[in-house]
Order: structure tokens, then C-alpha cells, then sequence
């Protein structure tokens, strides 16, 4: 049996980090537009041109280009998938939705991170990580034991990413609530979907999560 969802929520909400989790724990595939575009870009296939062509033009790829990539993944079969970062607008819901009708397959179930807006800010803008082992910190909840250095690997590659701060943060949240945060009502009225806490630690995230896909 198959489990198709969809991560929603805002950015630094954890949506890849529970991807991960769903990955290794039920053998899912997650499907990131922007992986599945840097992937196509070097694949050397008709839709790697296309794709090549446009980002080298410097310009956004269409939805149907998403669409055609998302249905080459869905072609591979599996125990299913995670679309994380699409749909990103009512239009993509709408496209994603005849994509998975033409090929017969669902969406089980529409998993929404949500989250506090000033509690995300500091999550993000506190995070930290190590260049050398990839460890995350946080200032406030998780700060090395020797400043500067990992607690792991003993590297002082500590780095934090540029858009970590509060004004980028804030315009991210913004472009999110203009375009993505609608979806929250569309899924809702196909009844599919189930919020989860995503400022929760992350095992009982990942706890609600399998609640929620297990019908408890």
C-alpha cells in the first residue's frame, strides 16, 4: 500500500527534516522541486534541456515543467511519495491534482507544520551549523559546549546561513502567506488535511505525523 502527502507549512517550519524521518522510517520518496531541478538540469534528457534552458536564462520554471519532472518520479513507483515545496499556489494544487488522477494514484493526507510566527523567527534566526560534520545548534536550545567549536567533530567551521536573519526570514514568511497559505483552505475542503505541532520537538512531530498516517 502507498502513502502519498504533502508537507505544508512556512519556511524553518522542519518540513525537511521530517522528510528525512518519513524516508527512513516508511521507505517514501521525497520529492523537492529544487533537487528534482538541479537533478534534471545535468541528466542530459529532453526535460534537462528545457530545464538548463530556462534557469540559464535566468528565468522561473513553468508549473508544467514541475509537473512533467513530478510525473517522471511517479512513473519510478515505490511505497510513495512526500511533495515538499509543491504546490506552492492554488494553481499547482489544482495541476498536481489531475497529475495524480491521470495516473490513478491519491493523496492520502496533507500534513500541516504549523507554527508561531515570533517562536519560528527565533528558531531560525538562533540556528547554526557545522561547515565540517553538518551539525545543527541554536544559540538559545542547543549552543556548543565549547563556543566556536562543534561538539562533534571539534571543527570551528561554524557557519549560519545568510537569509537566518529576521528581516529575510520575514519576507520569506510573507511570500508564503501570500501564495502558499491558501492551500491550507483547498486541502482542508477536500478534507485532507491534519495539523501537527511543528515547533514540537522533533521526534513528537514525527510522532503526530505517524498518528496521522496510521489512523490513530
Amino acid at each position: 500500500m502507498t502513502t502519498n502527502i504533502i508537507l505544508l507549512g512556512p519556511p524553518g517550519a522542519g518540513k525537511g527534516t521530517q522528510a528525512r524521518k518519513l524516508e527512513e522510517g516508511r521507505g517514501l520518496m521525497q520529492l523537492s522541486t529544487g533537487d528534482m531541478l538541479r537533478a534534471a538540469r545535468t541528466s542530459g534528457t529532453e526535460m534537462g534541456q528545457r530545464v538548463a534552458e530556462v534557469m540559464d536564462r535566468g528565468e522561473l520554471v513553468t508549473d508544467e515543467i514541475v509537473i512533467g519532472l513530478i510525473r517522471e518520479k511517479l512513473a519510478e513507483g515505490g511505497n510513495g511519495f512526500i511533495f515538499d515545496g509543491f504546490p506552492r499556489t492554488l494553481a499547482q494544487a489544482d495541476a498536481l491534482g489531475a497529475l495524480l488522477d491521470e495516473t490513478g494514484m491519491t493523496l492520502d493526507s496533507v500534513i500541516e507544520m504549523r507554527v508561531d510566527d515570533e517562536a519560528l523567527v527565533r528558531r531560525i534566526t538562533g540556528r547554526f551549523t557545522c561547515g565540517n560534520c553538518g551539525e545543527v545548534y541554536h544559540d538559545d536550545t542547543k549552543p556548543t559546549a565549547k563556543p566556536g567549536i562543534c561538539d562533534v567533530c571539534g571543527s570551528d567551521d561554524l557557519k549560519r546561513r545568510a537569509d537566518d536573519n529576521e528581516d529575510s526570514l520575514k519576507t520569506r514568511l510573507l511570500e508564503y502567506y501570500k501564495k502558499t497559505s491558501p492551500l491550507i483552505g483547498y486541502y482542508y475542503a477536500k478534507d485532507k488535511l491534519a495539523p501537527v505541532d511543528g515547533l514540537a520537538e522533533i521526534d513528537e512531530v514525527a510522532r503526530q505525523i505517524s498518528a496521522v498516517l496510521d489512523g490513530k
